[in-house]
């Protein structure tokens, strides 16, 4: 691998893709792991301090993917507490990947700040939720991951600023690019934020990263290609499953191409080590053009 440009980091995002089932959601980092991905990710929510009382009661907005006869009954039914977290990031880190999760409110960061996973991603609905980033950025000391989604360019400077007040950004602090739609067409994906994120914050803060929720998987060589060094997709056994971020997902074989493709990419990414290389020396003494 070449070691001068920097290398990919593939987070395969089960979030709720398990459908409340704990085995499915064992069976889901065991797939994440054979297709090599680095991590494995899920998401943490208390949906009576995350939700009001309005919209906990209020029926799901598409009644075929949901999973209570209320949204916050079918947010209960895919929440896993902190105890089975702590399984699902030690049978992960058992069998050779590891484990991380986003965070939506206050309590669900406290309880996975115990848990002390390499880092902790704030999704793009919360990363205007200012208490939520002070108790990451204070009392939690791994990296800090946060995504742009449906945010504008001053909130991401606030975002940015908010970790620079205690010289936390350049250390901790990797934003993500992304559009929120499930799926994103491909107009929307809008992928040159990237080249602007980099433009703007690549000396202030750690990496950039691009969670993508748009099908396929040429588009993330391009995001890495363009300088994104985490990439994020959402990922599942069965597209058909019920749910409403199966669609928007990759399948084990979809996975397992883009994390070798991006590997291949990432060793592409060098300048020649000499004007003719080894391989070319042949070629050149057999095709290149000699004057007569």
């Amino acid at each position: 691998m070449n070691k001068d440009w920097s290398r990919p980091y593939i987070i395969s995002e089960i979030g709720c893709n398990h459908m409340g089932q704990f085995e499915i959601a064992l069976e889901l980092i065991k797939l994440s792991k054979d297709c090599n991905a680095d991590y494995a990710k899920f998401q943490k929510r208390n949906n009576r301090e995350l939700l009001t009382s309005e919209q906990y009661n209020a029926p799901h907005p598409v009644a075929y993917n949901s999973y209570g006869a209320t949204y916050g009954a079918h947010r209960e039914f895919l929440e896993f507490n902190q105890k089975q977290h702590a399984e699902l990031k030690k049978y992960a880190e058992s069998i050779g990947i590891r484990y991380t999760t986003s965070v939506w409110d206050v309590t669900s960061a406290r309880e996975i700040i115990e848990l002390n996973p390499d880092f902790i991603k704030v999704p793009s609905a919360c990363n205007n939720h200012f208490e939520l980033l002070a108790l990451l950025r204070d009392s939690y000391t791994g990296d800090i991951h946060v995504s742009t989604g449906m945010t504008t360019k001053d909130e991401i400077k606030s975002i940015v600023n908010f970790f620079e007040e205690k010289d936390q950004a350049k250390e901790r602090l990797v934003i993500y690019n992304c559009t929120s739609g499930y799926p994103v067409p491909f107009k929307d994906i809008c992928l040159l934020e990237i080249v602007s994120l980099k433009e703007n914050y690549a000396n202030r803060v750690k990496e950039i990263g691009f969670s993508g929720h748009h099908l396929g998987i040429s588009i993330d060589i391009a995001a890495y290609a363009l300088g994104a060094t985490w990439i994020e997709r959402h990922f599942t056994k069965d597209r058909t499953w019920k749910g409403t971020d199966h669609a928007a997902s990759l399948e084990p074989p979809g996975l397992q191409k883009l994390v070798r493709n991006l590997h291949q990419t990432h060793e592409a990414m060098a300048y020649k080590s000499q004007e003719i290389l080894p391989i070319e020396s042949v070629q050149r003494e057999k095709l290149k053009y000699k004057k007569a």
